[in-house]
């Protein structure tokens, strides 16, 4: 989305037309979701996807007919048409696709203020009008952006939205979900997830390779500057190196913090875990054995880490996939991540090596095998 914008706001601050392509609404299983965006050149190149095959390209030709004209066209496809058969996608969705032609700098300030918000990695939504009559829009594709408390930050043409566009406009933190009602398609960008891995071994590495593709911001954290360095890490946003103990404390953790504790030994996790547990993170990972987790859990409390605090550790991390490799871990890892930011705290189980405070052990109440497909070391 990030380049589509970017390409969006050079184009127009240059004094050309900006083709946009962007998914309003969709029902049943498409390849797609709402607020997907593509931009389409004149000589047919393009910027960003809808999905690809038939749709795509002939989205695409709708498009480049908008140039010189104005306003925006909606396009409504089922995907069990004839057409759609040689590209697999009969899957017997909908899609409802915007296209129109953007020119001139009211265009180019709307973009470069979604762009900014997007940049800032707070969240974002916009409502865009499918249905101008129905919410009493000024046309058809007309755009309101909101901030992530939901304030208007710009609109396309400028303006006040409808009463009945504020109504359905909520803070980011409540994780609006993309939704079409009364005319209106609610096309919501949620925060942007740093992820910090403390650890720059092989499964550090491959973690945020495969992390950053699925666009979180990644930092990496080691104590070691032959591991923990850029050309390791071309893709993290930022590499700190230095000892656990003086390097986690300093950083700022947030509720948009995602960490993942894979060092190279128990002492290192514990350590790791010890600050970060703590902190207010939506999700902290522990790598490794049952076995492993739970001499670390018992040695975090005897430090005086509280219950609260490790019942939300997640651990042993990964979806269970019976990942053996080093790639077939960060997969794992990485499907793990992703279902905890889009799909909230409910997607993904903690542990069960928490107890009540003072509740005694129960022999044999552990196994010491990791449950099938959990990551361990």
């Amino acid at each position: 989305m990030r380049d589509v914008l970017s390409s969006i706001t050079e184009l127009l601050d240059a004094g050309l037309d900006a083709l946009l392509c962007q998914v309003v609404e969709t029902k049943g299983s498409t390849p797609q979701k709402a607020g997907a965006l593509m931009l389409v050149n004149p000589d047919g190149g393009q910027v960003g996807t809808l999905g690809g095959g038939c749709v795509e390209n002939e989205v695409k030709q709708k498009a480049i007919r908008r140039l010189g004209q104005p306003g925006a066209e909606k396009h409504s496809f089922v995907l069990d048409h004839d057409y759609a058969w040689a590209d697999g996608l009969i899957c017997g969705g909908k899609m409802v696709i915007l296209t129109e032609a953007f020119r001139g700098p009211e265009a180019s300030s709307y973009f470069r203020a979604y762009r900014d918000l997007i940049d800032a990695g707070l969240g974002l939504i916009e409502a865009v009008a499918v249905d101008p009559d129905r919410c009493g829009a000024p046309g058809l594709g007309s755009r309101w952006l909101f901030g992530p408390e939901g304030r208007l930050v710009s609109s396309l043409p400028g303006g006040s939205p409808p009463p009945g566009v504020l109504e359905l406009i909520e803070p980011v933190h409540r994780r609006p979900r993309l939704a079409s009602r009364n005319g209106v398609a609610i096309l919501p960008v949620l925060p942007r997830i740093r992820l910090l891995i403390v650890g720059a071994g092989h499964v550090g590495q491959a973690v945020s390779r495969l992390a950053s593709e699925a666009d979180f911001d990644v930092w990496v954290v080691d104590d070691r500057s032959r591991y923990a360095n850029a050309e390791r890490f071309p893709e993290a946003r930022r590499i700190v190196v230095g000892p656990i103990e003086e390097v986690l404390p300093a950083l700022e953790v947030t509720p948009h913090t995602f960490a993942l504790v894979v060092t190279r030994g128990h002492g290192h996790d514990q350590e790791a875990l010890y600050h970060l547990a703590p902190t207010p993170a939506a999700y902290v990972g522990l790598i490794g054995s049952r076995r492993k987790i739970r001499l670390i859990f018992d040695g975090l409390r005897g430090l005086g880490v509280a219950e609260r605090h490790l019942a939300r550790v997640t651990a042993p991390i990964g979806v269970p996939i019976g990942s053996q490799s080093v790639p077939e871990i960060a997969v794992s890892v990485v499907a793990q991540l992703i279902a905890r930011r889009n799909l909230g705290p409910e997607a993904v189980p903690t542990n069960d090596f928490s107890r009540p405070v003072d509740a005694p052990d129960e022999p044999g109440s552990q196994a010491e095998a990791d449950p099938a497909g959990a990551v361990g070391s």
